[in-house]
């Protein structure tokens, strides 16, 4: 049985963001799951989708492979090669990335021949006013935000983290953590919403804006894990207008 996979929605976000002083349109990708029931053609439609809203910048929250992936990669990076933005496609690792790749070695080789480039605790000043850093997943890897904010010369922060539960221990501001991991739930019944979250907070980081403690926005993500089922949870592209805070003359 397959339900709810197929069909995605491109969700459009509008936020300040103190430091920036020119407007950043980002396009988050979150959770592919290439795998059993995530082939090229459907990562061929989302990465199509993706380019029509002409982005400056692409970022990628993790979990590019399901950890069920049998086969070869050949297709995600087929499926991935013609995603471009003038301020590059950055990515981070996920549980399940690290679950079907140890080593990373494979994967983050392959994934930069499609033009992928990957934060593994590490940050890079895109513009004077734009900084970008990710980290390492927090269940499988060794996330530390003080590493991959070092390089942090000003402007806007933003940060990206494949598990949302970082929020809770994060010490270092930000203006904004990107994240995915939860699925939004996957399967949300009336009344009642996300059924599980793969969260140990529960419901509280599972899909959305936050404002604490941290703002923070939580993708739903694109594939499935464990069962080919979404329910009250479609597949999310997020487009995010990031502006300047303007301040009012005195």
């Amino acid at each position: 049985m397959r339900c709810g996979v197929d069909r995605f929605q491109l969700t459009r976000h509008t936020r300040t963001l103190a430091g920036l002083t020119a407007p950043v349109r980002v396009v988050h990708l979150s959770d592919l799951h290439y795998g059993p029931w995530i082939r090229k053609e459907l990562v061929t439609r989302w990465v199509e989708a993706a380019l029509r809203e002409a982005p400056d910048l692409v970022v990628i929250t993790g979990d590019f492979v399901d950890a069920g992936l049998r086969d070869g990669i050949e297709g995600l990076i087929q499926a991935l090669d013609p995603l471009r933005a003038p301020l590059g496609v950055w990515g981070v690792w996920g549980n399940h990335d690290r679950s079907r790749f140890n080593p990373l070695d494979p994967l983050r080789e392959a994934l930069a021949l499609a033009g992928v480039r990957m934060l593994e605790n590490h940050g890079v000043q895109l513009r004077p006013d734009l900084f970008l850093a990710g980290v390492d997943d927090l269940w499988r890897g060794r996330p530390d935000p003080e590493a991959a904010l070092a390089g942090w010369r000003g402007g806007a922060r933003l940060l990206l983290s494949h598990n949302p539960d970082l929020l809770a221990e994060l010490r270092t501001p930000v203006e904004l953590v990107l994240s995915g991991h939860t699925h939004g739930g996957q399967v949300c019944l009336p009344g009642i919403g996300a059924i599980h979250t793969g969260s140990r907070y529960g419901r509280r980081f599972v899909a959305g804006w936050v404002e604490a403690p941290q703002r923070a926005f939580i993708s739903r993500g694109l594939g499935v894990s464990a069962l080919p089922l979404r329910w009250n949870c479609p597949p999310e592209i997020a487009v995010h207008e990031l502006a300047p805070c303007h301040r009012s003359p005195k």
